[in-house]
């Protein structure tokens, strides 16, 4: 109560006092009234503006942390507000939110939640002016939240404007219980849609799509928004596609839900980023002459299960994912996450799935596998297996490197572009302090960023000095040049 931080007695008294400065200083008179967003009492057409931040779906029940004030407020202020403090605690089943255990189970209160969604944009419909704007503050990580609310914007006749990420959130709120919250909070400007024509996925909204997001890209990378913040505020801005119309169908008839849509936006956000991280990586690459050098620099050719773990760390950082969403970032990178072949699957898996949630596993818990990133059965393997044997080895036997290089026949040219893709500022961005600043921290992902620092640093040294046979380390030394080497003539 004495330190003076955010919490003590100190500071909640000056804040205090700023507020009340604050509040008579304004000279425009307000006129403020608590009721529910599912029975707005002003008229037809009557308002300039509608501005609203909705509960994020199932991230917090706001009614329950009411409780706290509630009772306090009820036995301050209660007499002069008796028709807001008639109950001992605060209404819950009227709150919008996707409480299970509220409403029995998870697909009816889903059902409940977006029922009460779409009634409210349908009476912030009602009262806007032909002209009015509404804008909805939303800071859901995930596509389950996000379908619900388009559904429910669509429905009601709204179309998305526009899609602005703002950094609202303080720092030491975004890990908050490990909830599915965003570093900022996205603002989408919606106006009233006129008529309800449906629209052709593929003529009308997929070629809009792909422009809004490469844009989208582009301008919020350079703006330093980077992780999931980036992915979501790419896609907020792809609505604009998508709700423009009553309905989206395929070139079949069926319509196209909010859910299917929002994975393809993904989709077509996690390539774009992948493209950018590319070019990212081309810029900061340094020529190297190696077996390899004639391959591109590029991402766009790595192997899915490497792609799935580049484009998790960049959205996600090292945090675990609920089921349901990790299938559905799965789906949008190509990959299976559950059964034979999927990544969770087998003696060396990439994921790890435990009381439904999946995380990625970090060399420091793969590396070790000697099977790791050899070839088998004839097919080739994922980049990002010989990356996670490569760095445990840098770290534990450096001396086994030369055979397993060798022995893995990896292209090294691609493993550096991965290695420093994933050691790179667009990944660290936003990641923290350093490990040993960091309270509880244990050896694992932050581990990963600091050995793949080190292996970039010292590329030369630890993968191409190390993969040279001993004719090739001759030749070097010498600066001979082989014409045929018959102990390695398949490469």
């Amino acid at each position: 109560p004495y330190s003076g931080i955010g919490g003590s007695w100190q500071s909640q008294v000056s804040r205090t006092i700023e507020g009340l400065n604050d509040t008579w200083s304004v000279a425009i008179p307000a006129s403020v009234s608590r009721g529910s967003a599912t029975a707005l009492p002003w008229s037809d057409s009557s308002l300039d503006a509608v501005i609203t931040d909705p509960p994020y779906y199932d991230n917090i029940s706001y009614a329950v942390l009411s409780d706290f004030f509630y009772v306090w407020l009820k036995r301050t202020v209660g007499n002069f507000y008796k028709e807001h403090f008639a109950a001992d605690l605060t209404p819950k089943k009227s709150e919008a939110i996707a409480d299970a255990t509220r409403h029995g189970g998870k697909t009816v209160s889903k059902r409940i939640y977006e029922q009460m969604m779409e009634h409210s944009f349908a009476k912030a419909h009602r009262v806007l002016k032909p002209g009015g704007q509404m804008v909805v503050v939303y800071a859901h990580k995930t596509t389950l939240g996000w379908a619900t609310l388009v559904n429910a914007l669509q429905s009601a006749g709204f179309v998305v404007n526009e899609a602005w990420p703002l950094d609202t959130e303080m720092k030491g709120k975004i890990g908050f219980a490990d909830k599915a919250m965003l570093a900022s909070s996205i603002f989408l400007v919606a106006r009233k849609r006129a008529g309800s024509k449906t629209g052709s996925y593929e003529s009308d909204v997929q070629p809009e799509l792909q422009e809004i997001v490469r844009e989208r890209v582009e301008t919020l990378w350079k703006q330093g928004i980077s992780g999931a913040d980036l992915v979501i505020a790419c896609v907020g801005a792809g609505l604009r596609a998508f709700t423009r119309f009553a309905r989206v169908e395929y070139a079949n008839g069926e319509e196209v839900p909010a859910e299917r849509f929002l994975a393809e936006v993904e989709t077509v956000v996690l390539e774009t980023i992948l493209a950018r991280l590319s070019r990212e990586v081309g810029r900061a690459a340094s020529p190297t002459t190696t077996r390899h050098a004639a391959c591109p620099t590029s991402l766009s050719g790595v192997d899915p299960a490497t792609r799935f773990y580049l484009l998790w760390r960049y959205t996600y950082r090292w945090t675990e994912l609920d089921a349901g969403e990790a299938i559905v970032f799965a789906n949008g990178t190509g990959v299976e996450l559950d059964g034979p072949g999927s990544l969770s699957y087998g003696s060396r898996p990439l994921v790890k799935k435990k009381k439904g949630k999946y995380r990625l596993l970090d060399f420091t818990e793969r590396g070790k596998d000697e099977k790791l990133g050899l070839p088998a059965d004839g097919h080739p393997v994922p980049l990002i297996d010989a990356l996670h044997r490569t760095l445990w080895l840098m770290e534990n036997r450096p001396l086994e490197l030369p055979e397993f290089l060798r022995e893995s026949r990896v292209n090294r040219e691609q493993m550096r572009l991965v290695a420093q893709a994933l050691a790179g500022p667009a990944l660290k961005r936003g990641s923290g302090s350093l490990p040993d600043a960091v309270p509880g921290w244990q050896p694992g992902p932050h581990h990963e960023l600091a050995a793949l620092a080190k292996l970039t640093a010292n590329w030369r040294a630890v993968v191409e000095d190390a993969a040279l046979t001993p004719l090739e380390r001759e030749a070097r030394r010498t600066g001979q040049q082989i014409l045929f080497d018959k102990e390695n003539s398949h490469e």
